[in-house]
């Protein structure tokens, strides 16, 4: 499995993850520049959220959440200011899941990052 595949079927989890607790998925990797893409955009009651997802096989070099560097964050920010903008949102929020497969699966979800 190349790294793209490992990253969509992160992708995949966290999807199963977010309907099991109440969202509805409206798109998934909604590219917006060469810079940025959002992984998720889900929907929970009148909200939006916009989620990044980062999938480790292990924590030996660090916890996904941890490969969100501030130049990442600042271009997805980029993107979902622009995406809010477009499509006249006003009640959203940018989340982060991450996701480690082994010793044991494990799915850790930061709202409102």
């Amino acid at each position: 499995m190349n790294n793209r595949e490992f990253g969509a079927k992160g992708e995949d989890l966290a999807c199963e993850y977010l309907k099991k607790n109440g969202y509805e998925i409206l798109e998934r990797n909604k590219h917006f520049s060469k810079l940025c893409e959002v992984d998720i955009i889900a929907k929970i009651k009148n909200k939006i959220v916009f989620v990044e997802v980062k999938t480790r096989k292990t924590n030996a070099f660090g916890t996904p959440l941890e490969a969100i560097t501030k130049s990442k964050y600042q271009n997805i920010k980029t993107g979902v200011l622009t995406y809010v903008q477009e499509h006249n949102i006003k009640d959203y929020q940018i989340d982060a899941i991450g996701i480690t497969i082994y010793p044991e699966l494990k799915i850790e979800h930061l709202k409102n990052v």
